[in-house]
């Protein structure tokens, strides 16, 4: 029984296929977590939806800021933007059931056991675990319920920036949902810059990731991300796991064993456009 951990897929389905046959990952007996952003800019969205749904309980999913958008596109609140290649999924004949099935998906994974955390964009410096829980719940509920458009429709933008527990309503959410899948930078005091995107070496002062900011997290726990492929999944800390690194632009796709920490890759299959 093995645990493997993938960085964001983005409709790169022949690549996550042979990724797991290169590891000969089983169903049965082996769970599959996945750092989010299943969908857009790679070809075959739709194969992606359709396969990890199958994977049923041997599968540990979190949404990223990429699958979020395909839900504002299914209710006709976000464009759907070429680049995407949604039209595929969007015009399945299953694709009602794949959209609500994933709309049902956790934005926060923890396993206590593991000792593992994972969240797309990763786990805001302001909060501690108890709070990320939270908040993650409350994402989860709105998300899973028929007034998910309006929580949609009020997704986009990039304040507030900063945590408090006083925080209420589409605000509220709209934070959580930034840091839990946009996230990239924050300033010493932990408030969140939602436009900086470059390379740590490059970002402006005082700018710092937001793994290299002191955490609230109990210790003995590690964090797994994706979201930022121009990591390379390198420079986090030890406890700290970077997975995307780029399949849809001409990079790999990157899986972690967790028992032995063991890397395994598979480039990329399809050329960027």
């Amino acid at each position: 029984m093995a645990t493997y951990l993938i960085g964001d897929i983005h409709g790169c389905y022949r690549e996550l296929r042979h990724l797991l046959d290169k590891v000969s990952f089983e169903p049965v007996q082996d769970t599959l977590w996945l750092t989010g952003d299943l969908v857009a800019r790679g070809p075959d969205s739709l194969e992606v939806l359709r396969f990890v749904k199958s994977l049923g309980h041997s599968l540990k999913l979190v949404l990223g800021n990429h699958d979020l958008h395909l839900l504002g596109v299914f209710a006709k609140i976000s464009r759907n933007k070429p680049r995407d290649k949604l039209n595929n999924l969007l015009n399945a004949p299953d694709a009602d059931e794949l959209i609500n099935w994933l709309r049902r998906q956790p934005v926060l994974q923890v396993d206590e056991n593991k000792k593992i955390i994972m969240a797309h964009a990763g786990i805001t410096p302001q909060w501690d675990l108890e709070t990320a829980k939270m908040c993650a719940r409350e994402v989860e509920a709105i998300l899973s319920s028929d007034s998910y458009p309006l929580f949609i429709n009020s997704m986009y933008g990039d304040l507030p920036n900063n945590w408090s527990p006083e925080l209420s309503g589409l605000a509220r959410l709209r934070f959580s949902t930034n840091a839990l899948t946009r996230m990239r930078y924050c300033f010493p005091n932990g408030q969140l810059d939602m436009i900086c995107k470059d390379k740590p070496q490059d970002a402006p002062a005082p700018l710092k990731p937001w793994f290299d900011l002191p955490s609230q997290l109990p210790e003995g726990y590690s964090i797994v991300f994706g979201h930022w492929a121009s990591l390379e999944g390198k420079g986090t800390p030890d406890n700290v796991y970077a997975l995307d690194t780029g399949c849809c632009w001409g990079g790999n796709l990157t899986c972690l064993r967790w028992e032995d920490k063991q890397y395994f890759t598979q480039s990329s299959l399809s050329a960027p456009k």
